[in-house]
């Protein structure tokens, strides 16, 4: 899943979850109406697609309009992956939401205000991708304020609350969105034209979220249907928004049923009923989960939910029952209900008997680890090949500044750089060079974001420039490679790349001299900064690619992204503020009803504990099964990509996800795996129903609901702090102990 710890599950545009592969693509998109007629077309998806005819030439589809209305669209999302992301662990991507909700705000202005100079004229499919770019932007960074940033306050390891410090947020943000922003310009080249069609670097999120563009844009017909995915989106969004804000005052009648808490009630005190309560069996009507099932399809949400079992139903109460772990009781000195335990605490670490969640957090990190470096090496062709690619891109670089500085060219750089010329698997680029990002622009951005972010980390985080230095550096090797296996696989391995990055400043920092908490904060602030930049840096290049298959020109997505950046650098951290003061538990993490789970929160803090607290450690047989299920998933990725092939590939749509499996052992309940498989049950059913029904409609509500439910909880965070929330005017009615 796609979540801040795993992307497997990213909301992708509608087609790209149910059509991950080139073939699948093709097969979906071999007919495309326009105007109403049936045009047969094979689709190539290495080049720009064709467009309906009848589309009006765009000489500049950078407009005002576009990037505001993407900007407000992508600050939407940016809200509600706080939420989201503090809530479960998931941020989800802005494209499909901006593209669709984008397509009828700008529609409706060029129909209706066609005679104003910048809200009229019309409206094509490029300026569509630039309201993307800029929602994407704005909709960004949003990560590592749900993991990382609130890890450091859970540590003590800032003084001061989010509000004094406000300033160091601000820069902190502003050096991992554009360091990530400015040294990936350059790479669009290399993974979109060069190497593209070679290597099958299909980037199925991006290449559905460009046909769907396409399609919303093909004459009436399309037109036609985007309004009915407009319709259903907007409807979705509301209806979830409304039940999240109206479930604060019922929460336990409108959002979370707990039927095991009814049935102790309703047997005067049956125990068994409350010890499965204790390990969060109970039922959430959660939108953005049911719309997330929606999305990730029916292998991806058994097991989620199969691992939900293994965790929470099997192996926990094993390692309670022979006292491996340990759980809290929430109320002691109520005879009633003090069989109510909770099992998922990760506090005190070092000085008691751990809780499940942290034993179980362990095989879940490693087998996110494991699975994403074992995806990666199995394209070891890839890497060759990027490696090459890329020494030779150097070299043709190196002989060009020698040409402007010397007048003469080098013979071996040249020789090097010609080998570009003979390839003839290389896809030409539809940008005129006058299109193109300018060199000095991010050369100039990537200069000045690493000189900044010297100086914000030696000064604001204690943070030496070596240390920030290569912290740098492997925000570019994760962003390297992320992209890459994304292109491939569609899944962007930014859990691997977080607690790698964790695991060698554990290393650099050990016997350094610093106290364990300077090494913690400097743990998790490297960490967000690598895996931060990853992530604002694949997701630029999976603009690129949607803009390159509509013809937009790179340089307008590059200013349109840049725009929405900008104003994430200050929404994220303001937004941040806004529910740490609403709900202080997020960053002391003492609170068991805390309405938080914070699970990113909580894995990044252990995992910096883990790495410079020498009392810390792992239990022993929590590290034996993590090293077993590890070896297991590494054979397993083995076996799908080397043996799995030809007429044994159908196999692989039944072999378990083990990414997935992973997440839910890091998730501290498993309420959340079981509202997504009611979604994919849904989705399933659906298909099987109606198809036609189901793509049309399906993908925008799933995108309306995970929107409308975030943004709930943005109001639901102003209603606290007004003391107007539920808690203050609501009941809780139905929930265990009276409390939800």
């Amino acid at each position: 899943m796609a979540s801040t710890e795993v992307r497997e599950a990213h909301v992708a545009d509608a087609l790209a979850a149910s059509s991950p592969t080139e073939e699948k693509l093709d097969e979906k998109y071999d007919d495309v109406k326009v105007d109403d007629k049936e045009i047969e077309e094979e689709l190539d998806l290495y080049v720009p697609l064709k467009m309906d005819p009848n589309i009006p030439y765009e000489p500049n589809p950078l407009t005002a309009r576009a990037v505001v209305v993407g900007i407000v669209l992508g600050a939407l999302v940016n809200a509600s992956n706080l939420y989201l992301g503090l809530k479960t662990g998931f941020t989800f991507s802005a494209n499909i939401f901006g593209s669709i909700f984008g397509y009828g705000i700008v529609k409706l202005l060029s129909k209706h205000c066609h005679n104003w100079p910048i809200l009229g004229g019309s409206f094509g499919p490029q300026e569509n991708s630039i309201i993307q770019a800029a929602a994407t932007g704005s909709g960004g960074i949003a990560g590592i304020f749900v993991a990382g940033i609130p890890a450091i306050y859970r540590l003590q390891a800032i003084e001061g609350t989010p509000q004094e410090n406000f300033g160091p947020l601000i820069t902190i943000t502003l050096v991992c969105s554009f360091f990530g922003l400015f040294f990936v310009t350059p790479l669009r080249k290399f993974f979109i034209i060069r190497v593209a069609r070679e290597l099958k670097l299909l980037f199925p999120t991006p290449t559905a979220v460009a046909l769907t563009i396409r399609s919303m844009h093909a004459g009436a017909a399309g037109a036609q249907e985007a309004i009915s995915k407009l319709k259903a989106l907007a409807l979705a969004f509301t209806a979830a928004l409304i039940q999240r804000v109206a479930s604060y005052y019922a929460i336990g009648i409108l959002y979370d049923w707990h039927p095991f808490t009814w049935i102790h009630i309703w047997s005067k005190g049956t125990s068994w009923a409350l010890n499965i309560e204790s390990y969060g069996w109970f039922w959430e009507w959660t939108p953005a989960f049911i719309g997330s099932g929606i999305l990730i399809g029916m292998n991806a949400a058994i097991s989620l939910f199969a691992g939900a079992i293994i965790a929470w139903a099997i192996i926990a109460p094993t390692l309670v029952h022979y006292g491996e772990c340990i759980g809290k009781q929430l109320y002691p000195d109520d005879p009633y209900w003090d069989s109510l335990y909770t099992f998922s605490s990760l506090s005190n670490l070092g000085h008691e008997t751990p809780s499940p969640r942290y034993w179980l957090l362990w095989p879940g990190v490693l087998i996110m680890v494991a699975t994403s470096i074992a995806e990666l090496l199995v394209q070891y062709k890839v890497l060759a090949h990027a490696g090459k690619a890329t020494w030779k891109a150097m070299c043709s670089g190196l002989n060009d500044l020698k040409i402007k500085l010397t007048g003469k060219p080098s013979a071996y750089l040249a020789a090097q750089a010609n080998k570009y010329a003979d390839d003839p698997n290389m896809v030409a680029d539809s940008a005129r060079p006058e299109d193109q990002v300018p060199m000095w622009q991010w050369m100039l951005g990537l200069v000045a974001s690493i000189v900044v972010a010297i100086i914000v980390f030696e000064y604001q985080w204690g943070m030496n420039p070596g240390l920030t230095i290569l912290a740098c550096l492997l925000g570019f090797l994760f962003s390297f490679l992320a992209i890459q296996i994304g292109a491939v696989t569609d899944q962007t391995p930014l859990t691997a790349a977080s607690k790698a990055s964790q695991l060698v400043f554990g290393a650099a920092t050990s016997g350094k001299g610093y106290s364990i908490k300077a090494a913690q904060r400097i743990n998790l602030v490297a960490g967000g900064l690598a895996s931060g930049a990853a992530d604002v840096g694949n997701a630029l290049t999976s603009d690129f690619r949607t803009g390159f298959l509509l013809g937009t020109p790179p340089n307008k997505q590059w200013y349109a992204q840049s725009m929405g950046t900008l104003i994430s650098v200050f929404l994220a951290p303001g937004l941040f503020v806004l529910f740490s003061t609403a709900y202080p538990c997020i960053l002391s993490g003492g609170d068991e009803h805390c309405p938080f789970g914070v699970p990113s929160v909580a894995a990044w803090a252990a995992v910096a504990q883990a790495v410079t607290d020498p009392n810390v450690s792992i239990p022993w047989t929590s590290g034996i099964f993590s090293i077993v299920m590890a070896i297991v998933c590494v054979g397993q990725v083995v076996v799908r990509h080397f043996y799995l092939v030809g007429k044994r590939e159908w196999v692989r749509d039944y072999l378990p996800n083990w990414g997935a499996i992973a997440l839910s052992f890091v998730l501290p309940n498993p309420v959340f795996t079981t509202a997504s498989l009611f979604g994919a049950l849904v989705a399933f059913a659906w298909r099987k129903w109606k198809l036609s029904s189901f793509e049309l409609y399906g993908y925008a509500v799933a995108a309306g609901f995970i929107a409308g439910e975030g943004l709930g909880g943005v109001v639901g965070a102003i209603l606290q702090i007004a003391g107007v929330s539920g808690d203050v005017l609501g009941t809780n009615v139905g929930c265990p102990a009276n409390e939800c």
